[in-house]
């Protein structure tokens, strides 16, 4: 689950993720990505950004180490959205992902999960959903962030 929710995908993040997994628009995909530790801002001031390009601009910057990019997640990599309706929420689901021989460099803080509605779409239109803490000193080998079993967010 998220330490937290980005404010500008309150409310958004179920359907945003229905939209890639539906391919509506086509292509359209989450984004995995990495923040350096060194200078990352506090949650509550990144928790108020609606744009990667928003998260970015400060002194929070991503990853940069040799062997790291971002992650895209298109429809295929994708779960199907079902409600349980015996605990009257909906669990959305990631693969987990890898990043292989991580070399040193910046060490990690967080993971982001984010929303990119096309594929020509600039970090300003980029819109940023959770955060997940994941501090760790990358050192040459592979980098494997597991997602929750059951899920990377929570609809209740």
């Amino acid at each position: 689950m998220p330490d937290f929710e980005f404010n500008i995908a309150k409310g958004r993040i179920t359907e945003l993720y229905r939209r890639v997994q539906t391919g509506d628009p086509a292509n359209s995909a989450l984004i995995v990505l990495a923040l350096a530790d060194a200078n990352v801002e506090t949650d509550a001031v990144l928790k108020d950004k609606d744009t990667l390009a928003d998260v970015l601009a400060g002194t929070t910057d991503e990853a940069t180490n040799v062997g790291y990019s971002r992650k895209i997640l298109l429809a295929a990599n994708l779960t199907p959205v079902v409600p349980d309706d015996v605990n009257d929420w909906v669990d959305l689901a990631l693969p987990e992902q890898t990043w292989t021989n991580v070399q040193t460099g910046s060490n990690w803080s967080k993971i982001l999960i984010c929303y990119r509605p096309t594929p020509a779409s600039p970090d300003s239109a980029i819109v940023p959903l959770t955060s997940h803490d994941f501090p760790i000193k990358p050192d040459g080998s592979n980098v494997v962030a597991q997602v929750d079993p059951s899920g990377f967010f929570r609809a209740v």
